[in-house]
């Protein structure tokens, strides 16, 4: 191995894939076992991935003094191995003949995943023909026109992705990283290489062709029944994000004259990392985390009052906002059996019951029920009166609820509802976005309905 990989001071000089693949496999071992041992040190679980997902239900702003000292030691320790990496990547990138302002994308969280496998796919530039314009066998098959390439490039991707789709969500009932991440980026980055095989073409065009990939399998999944038009909705903004990404790095590599003879070869990669990475996610089954969820109203009732209205309350009229009439599931009305710890709550929504035993019955503050049973998250909006895609059910997860009041000083009271729930979408920070909002406005359509109900009376 050259000198100059030992050599960590300087990000001059070039680093073949091997090495490039061989040092960060080596350096990703060490850094995690050392992190585990910290982790273990301060009574902390650790796994490959908490280097994507924050592990505490209460935020940031729930961490102890002794958290904080965890995580700083973390980032400590992390120092030295971020500029190693940046270091190697520059020497990959000039070494595979790419600009070196993508080292940027070394610090993106899990986009750098993706970063990489392309630097290791992408082979050196000392390597290659410069002069080499005898087209492959394979590149034989793709049409030399333009409009023909991107049509070849659109379909070919969008096939392919249809079909790890289906594996995903209907067979493996896996909707995470892979599906929501991977296959957009994958759609922009196969279709631009293929489009561009025969000769460079311009960026805008070639994120058109991204684009449009990305549209023609979400009109797919549509007319074959596979999702309805909420879903596809929400996974459209990180979809089409990535997917420009994905394009942007096909338009930098085909740009490269050293580039073309590898194209096809490097596309390859693509269509063989899909359905490996939604099986490899399948496999380690990561489990989320409960999250948290708070709303409050002011109530100009005292408590008792409120109270009577919390236990359960009559029909809420139609619902006005938009996303509700369009199918996700809203409440309609609550009802009660027995009274105390151990009765049960029925809050009535438009696609079924939540059944809720109640667990602290603390008259007139505090409300807490567990969820032992829940309906459909939402009706889907198709052409399709029986379309039931897997995440319907069990992938937003109501564990448990409460209704907290406070008397303030003005005679008003402060009604508080909280919802704990697991979210089985991934990446969770994206999807927590959209279930934050969903419950939040559930939340207020009931708090508002408590208290026209207690003001009234």
């Amino acid at each position: 191995m050259s000198s100059q990989v030992f050599n960590l001071w300087s990000w001059q000089g070039r680093i073949g894939r091997a090495r490039y693949l061989a040092t960060g496999a080596v350096l990703l071992a060490i850094k995690h076992n050392i992190d585990r041992f910290l982790a273990a040190a301060y009574g902390h679980p650790w796994s490959i991935f908490n280097y994507w997902v924050f592990d505490r239900p209460q935020g940031i702003e729930g961490i102890t003094s002794r958290e904080a000292n965890f995580y700083a030691s973390l980032v400590t320790v992390a120092l030295p191995f971020v500029w190693i990496g940046t270091v190697l990547t520059l020497r990959r990138l000039r070494d595979a003949d790419l600009p070196l302002w993508l080292v940027i994308f070394f610090f993106l969280p899990f986009l750098n995943l993706i970063f990489f496998i392309i630097l290791i796919a992408v082979p050196s530039n000392q390597s290659l023909d410069r002069g080499s314009s005898v087209p492959s066998r394979s590149s034989r098959l793709i049409p030399e026109s333009e409009f023909g390439s991107a049509v070849f490039g659109i379909v070919v991707t969008a096939i392919l992705a249809l079909v790890v789709t289906a594996l995903s969500a209907n067979h493996l009932g896996n909707y995470g990283w892979g599906l929501f991440v991977g296959i957009p980026f994958f759609l922009g980055f196969n279709s631009t290489l293929i489009y561009g095989v025969h000769r460079p073409r311009s960026l805008v065009k070639c994120l058109a062709v991204a684009s449009l990939s990305t549209a023609l399998v979400g009109l797919a999944l549509f007319a074959f029944a596979v999702e309805g038009v909420i879903c596809l909705m929400m996974a459209l903004p990180l979809g089409v994000i990535l997917a420009l990404f994905g394009g942007l790095m096909g338009f930098i590599l085909q740009q490269r004259p050293s580039f073309s003879p590898n194209t096809l070869r490097v596309a390859s990669v693509g269509f063989l990392l899909m359905p490996g990475l939604i099986l490899l996610e399948h496999s380690l089954g990561e489990t989320p985390r409960l999250h948290t969820v708070k709303t409050s109203v002011v109530i100009n009732a005292d408590p008792q009052t409120v109270w009577s209205h919390v236990v359960s309350f009559s029909e809420l009229p139609p619902p006005a906002e938009l996303m509700f009439r369009a199918g996700i599931a809203y409440p309609i009305r609550a009802e009660i059996r027995g009274q105390g710890v151990g009765a049960v709550r029925h809050c009535v929504f438009s696609t079924g019951e939540f059944v809720e035993p109640i667990t602290v019955w603390d008259e007139p503050r505090l409300l807490r029920f567990d969820v032992t049973a829940q309906p459909s998250s939402m009706e889907e909006l198709s052409l399709y009166s029986d379309l039931r895609p897997p995440h319907l059910e069990n992938y937003l997860i109501s564990k448990q609820g409460q209704f907290e009041l406070k008397s303030l000083p003005d005679g008003t009271t402060l009604l508080e509802g909280t919802t704990w729930y697991q979210n089985r979408y991934w990446p969770a920070p994206y999807w927590h976005l959209w279930s934050d909002y969903i419950i939040h406005r559930i939340h207020k359509r009931v708090l508002l309905h408590i208290k026209s109900l207690a003001e009234s009376a």
